[in-house]
């Protein structure tokens, strides 16, 4: 059974500024790392809708995304003819390798029984033998965003994978949970492939989500792990898992198929790149190339000059459980005070969250904490914007949605280089802040002006000449 620990949830009635994302969306987009699939969720068309700008916002790329469009009358009477015709007609239309069914909370709340509806079209359609299907309940009101990633990435390890009495040499598993980027998979992807090995990832968003131009329109997902791959994975040395959400996919696939699986519960920071670079050496048998080695010296470099600028540094974060940790571990590392951490939902990586403060609640909560303890800085989605601007405070972006800056789904926090990316963002806000006449650290990005000896202009667009004088003489003073 899966701990859940003791943190407090917000003792607000109602969200008002929400953190939490749907169950069913994670599901979604871990279909979405499948190449040639089609996610399907089963409810009305305002989930489908609503949740197809959130990730087209997001990544800026086309999310392939269908219905069973459920009315109130097809709710109450069952709604498996609407699951069942959305099946046939996707399959008639758009040929995908495989259909992820993702629940709602509208067929949910009715109870409808999806490992029936599953046998029920396989009887009914023994036609489609060939048409590879993945339900997965993701219920809005259970969970969030990373349990219905977790719970449709477990329902491909279940329902596609085949157990074999064979290994592929060199040939490993890497489960990627929810807080991984397609630009950090496809960094794991580079160190994994640097000790000779071959890795495939589930679900494998770098080929899908990270920007392609197709020569035609597909309605189907374009790239990713492909379904032969997915059954394959009985037949790998070894498996990685990346998050401890991703832990009863692991133990699934461990059941299953026999091939261990060792858990990471993050990949950002030094000590725990070392132990997935140490993993690396012992199944490929190989040492680490120079280009590995030299990330590495960067990193530490970079952390013995950041901690200047980061030590003793308040800092809020609000993220999905996975990221949580790994961002406020990190942070510890470089010896910031994490002044609270605020995830969604409940999870067992809370307990290992270290934090003043560490609470399950929204950004409205995020932002009362922050003030209370005199946060420096906000890290959390593009909806912690405007609580960081009535503090007055930096907030830098990171986690789904991202919507006001471009490239969010490449940005890379795992690995030497990723928290050595990460180091530096955070630092250059402090550092930035320490070099504006101000005082108070500001968002590098944000509008608005911010002196120092280069020159600056003015909130009026007023130009200034700079210097290093302590005064520059523009009407902003």
């Amino acid at each position: 059974m899966t701990h859940i620990p003791r943190v407090p949830t917000s003792a607000k009635s109602l969200a008002t500024n929400p953190l939490k994302m749907s169950a069913p969306l994670g599901g979604a987009l871990a279909f979405m790392g499948v190449d040639n699939c089609l996610p399907l969720f089963h409810g009305s068309q305002g989930c489908t809708a609503f949740g197809m700008v959130l990730l087209v916002r997001h990544f800026r790329e086309a999310v392939p995304l269908q219905t069973t469009a459920m009315d109130q009358v097809a709710t109450i009477m069952g709604g498996y003819e609407n699951l069942e015709e959305a099946l046939k007609t996707i399959h008639a239309n758009n040929k995908p390798d495989m259909i992820g069914v993702c629940t709602t909370g509208v067929t949910e709340t009715k109870g409808d029984d999806m490992g029936g509806a599953l046998t029920l079209f396989r009887k009914r359609n023994p036609d489609l033998a060939a048409l590879d299907l993945v339900f997965v309940n993701t219920p809005d009101f259970a969970g969030g965003f990373e349990e219905g990633f977790a719970a449709a990435v477990t329902g491909m390890v279940e329902q596609l994978v085949e157990p074999v009495d064979y290994k592929i040499p060199g040939q490993i598993n890497v489960l990627a949970g929810a807080h991984l980027t397609p630009g950090d998979i496809e960094e794991l992807r580079d160190v994994i492939e640097s000790f000779g090995l071959s890795p495939i990832f589930l679900p494998d968003l770098s080929l899908s989500m990270s920007g392609r131009q197709p020569a035609d329109f597909t309605a189907t997902t374009l790239g990713g792990v492909t379904v032969d791959q997915i059954r394959s994975m009985g037949a790998s040395e070894f498996t990685i898992a990346v998050g401890r959400s991703m832990g009863s996919a692991c133990a699934a696939l461990e059941m299953k198929t026999g091939v261990p699986c060792r858990h990471f519960d993050r990949l950002t920071g030094l000590e725990a790149s070392d132990a997935f670079i140490k993993t690396l050496m012992e199944v490929s048998g190989r040492q680490p190339t120079g280009k590995i080695k030299r990330q590495r010296e960067s990193l530490v470099d970079a952390m013995l000059d950041g901690h200047f600028f980061t030590s003793r540094k308040k800092i809020a974060v609000a993220l999905e459980p996975d990221l949580l940790y790994a961002v406020t571990a990190f942070l510890n590392d470089l010896g910031a005070d994490v002044v609270a951490a605020v995830s969604p939902t409940q999870a067992g990586i809370l307990d290992k969250v270290h934090a003043r403060v560490v609470m399950v609640g929204d950004h409205a909560d995020v932002e009362a904490l922050a003030k209370e303890a005199g946060a420096e800085l906000v890290i959390s989605c593009s909806h912690g914007r405007q609580g960081a601007q009535r503090l007055g405070i930096a907030h830098h972006r990171m986690g789904i949605p991202t919507f006001d800056r471009l490239g969010a789904g490449l940005k890379v926090s795992v690995g030497y280089r990723g928290a050595l990316n990460l180091l530096l963002d955070v630092a250059n806000i402090f550092l930035a802040a320490e070099m504006d006449h101000h005082g108070g650290p500001h968002d590098l990005h944000a509008p608005g002006h911010a002196h120092g000896q280069e020159g600056h202009d003015d909130a009026a667009g007023h130009a200034c000449g700079g210097g290093g004088g302590g005064s520059c003489g523009c009407n902003a003073g």
